[in-house]
């Protein structure tokens, strides 16, 4: 969740965002399609760069580009065929940022991360979806999108206003305490230019009830429903977290979030990998998680057993036993108790057939993605199966399985060719050599210890 902040609108934009100045972009050729846009900056110079992509699913397309003038800013456009144009003036290094938040659904951007898809306002997406692959697209309650001409209401004056350029732009200076003045001094200039979006088609500012001043909370409570101090929220926001969410509005300097995105918040720290580890391991004295608290607990016991309830080791703690070479003993004897017990660590049983369903699963595929070719030869030729492999991820579990478990592992071994073999007529010799193949690609076996192990498994030359 990337925090892009724009400096200004540019005077062609469709979409003003509330509070920004307005800049002539009169040098940036908006009307020419995106191709002419990226033009601009890319490669033409050191520090200079430009990019357009289409989205394909609207029907638009974004771009952005160096400013030819002042190569420390940027410009960034969103185009969509129906809902007009965004022009947004940023820092340079925060183009590319905008650029990729607009990918797919949104057009723009309001209150601190609230999005537009062209009908429909969303709050800032927190919460992953594991299975989409993306950001849960949450709605904003009972939104009302407010146009320019909701806003302008016949009592700003435009003559007040004025339009800046980016020779003297500075992203620093006070923003415009008058911004309704400029709003009309926009407005007026569009009537200027052939083929406008309407007034009444151009979106401003979102309203919700999710962002009434009694809906707004501030630094001390955002930072109790994180279950974290003010400080440290504070921290966080300093260094620019980007899982912190920005702050809807700024009241009397300080920070104020809509109680519905803290409490989106709140949820995603609760899902994210931190927080489900701390919600299992709740309650254990040093924050281990159950598995992990069994072991110590395990191996507590053994140590102590070790160390004091045996004479002959317990006579070790007088300090004239107290050396290197009796410490590095000891140490090797712990150390042989966490090996040997390592069977007690991870289930062996269960790990097999895991891995012997994933082998056959990748078996699988592959038998699948060769069953045309093979289907062309000569249906008497006995099948090849030289295009047996594994997925790195399977070929490294089942490397650290024969590592660490070499008899478990041989009995899975021999339940994959039986299954293979069933399966697909597969002979074991060729089970083999593509287990081995695949693990003298991703495993750390030495090539002598996969010649050895794997000679125990070969079938005798006179079995069928």
């Amino acid at each position: 969740m990337s925090h892009v902040l724009p400096l200004a609108n540019g005077l062609r934009t469709d979409h003003p965002v509330p509070g920004l100045p307005f800049i002539d972009d009169s040098h940036i050729p908006l009307d020419d399609g995106p191709e002419a846009i990226e033009a601009v900056g890319r490669n033409k110079g050191e520090g200079m760069w430009g990019r357009f992509d289409k989205n394909r699913s609207d029907g638009g397309w974004r771009a952005f580009t160096t400013d030819p003038l002042d190569h420390t800013l940027g410009w960034a456009v969103r185009y969509h065929p129906e809902h007009g144009r965004t022009v947004l003036l940023l820092h340079d290094g925060d183009t590319s940022g905008l650029h990729t938040q607009w990918d797919g659904e949104p057009l723009l951007f309001r209150a601190g991360g609230y999005w537009w898809n062209g009908t429909t306002w969303y709050r800032p997406g927190q919460v992953w979806d594991p299975v989409a692959q993306d950001y849960e697209q949450r709605k904003a309650r009972m939104a009302v999108t407010v146009t320019a001409t909701d806003m302008l209401d016949g009592r700003a004056n435009p003559t007040r206003a004025y339009v800046g350029k980016v020779a003297t732009f500075e992203p620093d200076a006070t923003r415009p305490d008058n911004w309704l003045d400029h709003l009309a001094l926009w407005a007026a200039r569009r009537q200027e230019q052939g083929g406008a979006l309407p007034l009444d088609q151009c979106v401003v500012d979102i309203s919700s009830p999710e962002l009434t001043g009694a809906q707004l909370i501030g630094a001390p409570e955002m930072a109790e429903l994180g279950g974290i101090t003010a400080s440290t929220l504070r921290a966080y926001i300093s260094r620019g977290n980007s899982e912190v969410p920005r702050p809807q509005a700024i009241v009397g300097g300080r920070d104020q979030w809509a109680r519905a995105v803290a409490d989106d918040w709140v949820e995603s720290r609760q899902r994210s990998y931190e927080g489900v580890g701390a919600a299992m391991s709740a309650g254990d004295r040093d924050a281990l998680s159950p598995g992990a608290a069994e072991v110590r607990d395990r191996f507590t016991a053994d140590f102590q057993h070790a160390l004091f309830d045996r004479p002959d080791m317990r006579k070790r703690w007088v300090l004239r036993h107290r050396n290197k070479e009796s410490v590095a003993q000891i140490a090797s004897e712990l150390a042989w108790s966490v090996g040997a017990g390592l069977d007690q660590i991870v289930p062996t049983e269960h790990l097999g057939r895991t891995v012997r369903a994933a082998v056959l699963h990748d078996f699988a595929e592959t038998v699948e993605m060769f069953a045309d070719t093979e289907g062309d030869k000569d249906s008497e030729a006995p099948p090849e199966w030289w295009h047996l492999n594994l997925t790195p991820s399977v070929a490294k579990m089942l490397d650290w399985y024969i590592r660490c478990f070499p008899g478990e592992a041989y009995s899975t071994i021999g339940e994959i060719q039986r299954q293979a073999h069933t399966t697909w007529n597969m002979p074991a010799a060729d089970t083999l050599h593509g287990l081995r193949s695949a693990l003298s690609l991703d495993g750390e076996l030495t090539e002598q210890q996969r010649t050895t192990y794997f000679a125990l498994l070969e079938p005798h030359g006179d079995v069928d």
